[in-house]
C-alpha cells in the first residue's frame, strides 16, 4: 500500500475509533473527510465557528470584544472553513482491501476496543453500526466475516438499558468515559446526555492547562460531567466543584466521577497527587453570596447553559452573586462556553451581562479538534470579567 494510502486508511480508522467510543450519530457514516481524514483525526484548526461564532473581531486571530456587542451571521459565514471535498466511499476502501482486511481493523477499533469492551455504548447504538458495516460489506464482498456477524449477534441477545458509555480519547493515551442516559430528556431534564460545548469547552482546557493548574475550579450546570472529567485528567487543578441541581444528574455525576478513577472529597482513600473533587448541589436561583463564597473559586467555567432566556437570567444572577464575591476575595476568571443555536439567544446573554456590569470579551478559536462533535456547529465562548 502506498504511504498516502496508508495515511489515508489510518485515519479512517481513528476516526472510526473516536466517534464509535464516544457513540455519535451514524447520519453521516462512514466517517471520513477529504479521503478519509476527519476534522478530529486531524487534529486540524478550523473548528467550527470556534473564531467568534459571529461576534465582530477586531483582527485575524484576537479575541472579538464587546464593544460593539452584535452577534454577526455574516462575519460567522466569512469566518467558516470550508471541508475537503471529493472523500473516497468506505466502499471503495473496502474493495480495495484484500480479505477484509480493513473490516477486521474497523472492528478492533470499535466494538473489540478494550474501551469499548469494558464499557460498552448502548446495545441500540452497537446493532445499529453493526448492521451498517454489514451492509457496506456485502455490497462489495461475497464471503461473509464471521467475526461482524458474531459481533451483531451478540449485540441481538444483549439487553436493552436506558444508560449506554461514551468514552473520549484524551492526548495523554487515557480516556474519559461517561454513563449516560441514551434518551436527550429523561427525568425531565437534558443534563443526563453531554452536550457539543462541553466537549468544545474540554479542549480548549487541555490546549490551555495553565488556567486550571494548582487551582480551584466551580463548573456551573456539569451535567454529565466530561468537562471536568477531563481538566481534572488533563490539567491538574488543586480541586475541582462539579455543581448541578437536579438530583439526578448529581448522581449519575457521582458515579462518573467514580467511575474515572478520580475520589470524592469525602473519601479518605483519595489519591495524594489527584484533585480535590467534590459534587455539589447548586440551585442558582436560590444560591447565595455565601454558599459561592465557601466554594472559593479561582477559576468559573460554563457549557452549553444558555438555552433558553429563563436560564441565562438564572445564570447572569449567579455571575452577579459571584462577583459580590469580590468583597471577601479575588474574583474568580469565568469561561462560558456555548453553541449558537440562536442569534437572539446569545444577543440577550451579552446584553444582560452588560446590565449586571459584568465585561466580556471572545476567546479566540484553539488550535485542535481532539473530540468528534457536530461539524456544522457554530461554537463560541467568552471570557468574564467580574
Amino acid at each position: 500500500m502506498a504511504p498516502e494510502e496508508n495515511a489515508g486508511t489510518e485515519l479512517l480508522l481513528q476516526s472510526f475509533e473516536r466517534r464509535f467510543l464516544a457513540a455519535r450519530t451514524l447520519r453521516s457514516f462512514p466517517w471520513q473527510v477529504g479521503g478519509g481524514a476527519s476534522g478530529e483525526a486531524r487534529g486540524a484548526r478550523g473548528s467550527p465557528g470556534a473564531d467568534g461564532t459571529g461576534l465582530r473581531a477586531e483582527a485575524p486571530g484576537a479575541p472579538a470584544t464587546n464593544r460593539s456587542g452584535h452577534w454577526d451571521t455574516a462575519a460567522l459565514a466569512h469566518s467558516k472553513k470550508s471541508a475537503p471535498s471529493g472523500p473516497q466511499s468506505l466502499e471503495a476502501k473496502l474493495r480495495d482491501s484484500s480479505d477484509s482486511e480493513l473490516l477486521r481493523d474497523i472492528l478492533h477499533k470499535t466494538v473489540k476496543h478494550p474501551v469499548c469492551v469494558k464499557h460498552p455504548p448502548s446495545v441500540k447504538y452497537a446493532r445499529c453500526f453493526l448492521s451498517e458495516l454489514i451492509k457496506k460489506h456485502e455490497a462489495v464482498h461475497t464471503e461473509p466475516l464471521d467475526e461482524l456477524y458474531e459481533a451483531l449477534a451478540e449485540t441481538l441477545m444483549a439487553k436493552e438499558s436506558t444508560q449506554g458509555h461514551r468514552s473520549y480519547l484524551l492526548p495523554s493515551g487515557g480516556s474519559v468515559t461517561l454513563s449516560e442516559s441514551t434518551a436527550i430528556i429523561s427525568y425531565g431534564t437534558t443534563g443526563l446526555v453531554t452536550w457539543d460545548a462541553a466537549l468544545y469547552l474540554a479542549e480548549w482546557a487541555i490546549e490551555n492547562p495553565a488556567v486550571f493548574t494548582n487551582r480551584t475550579v466551580l463548573e456551573l450546570g456539569s451535567g454529565a460531567g466530561l468537562t471536568g472529567l477531563a481538566i481534572c485528567k488533563m490539567c491538574r487543578p488543586r480541586a475541582y466543584i462539579f455543581s448541578d441541581c437536579h438530583s439526578r444528574v448529581l448522581e449519575q455525576l457521582r458515579g462518573n466521577v467514580l467511575l474515572n478513577g478520580l475520589s470524592l472529597e469525602a473519601d479518605i482513600t483519595a489519591k495524594l497527587d489527584s484533585p480535590r473533587v467534590t459534587v455539589a448541589q447548586l440551585d442558582w436561583d436560590v444560591a447565595t453570596v455565601h454558599q459561592l463564597s465557601a466554594f472559593q473559586p479561582d477559576v468559573v467555567i460554563a457549557a452549553d447553559v444558555l438555552y433558553c432566556p429563563e436560564a441565562i437570567m438564572s445564570l447572569v444572577g449567579v455571575l452577579r452573586r459571584l462577583a459580590a464575591c469580590r468583597e471577601h476575595q479575588r474574583a474568580p476568571e469565568v469561561y462560558v462556553a456555548f453553541t449558537v443555536r440562536n442569534p437572539e439567544t446569545c444577543q440577550l446573554f451579552t446584553t444582560e451581562l452588560g446590565r449586571a456590569g459584568i465585561r466580556w470579551e471572545v476567546e479566540p478559536r484553539h488550535e485542535q479538534k481532539l473530540f468528534p462533535y457536530e461539524e456544522h456547529l457554530e461554537m463560541a465562548m467568552l471570557n468574564l470579567t467580574l
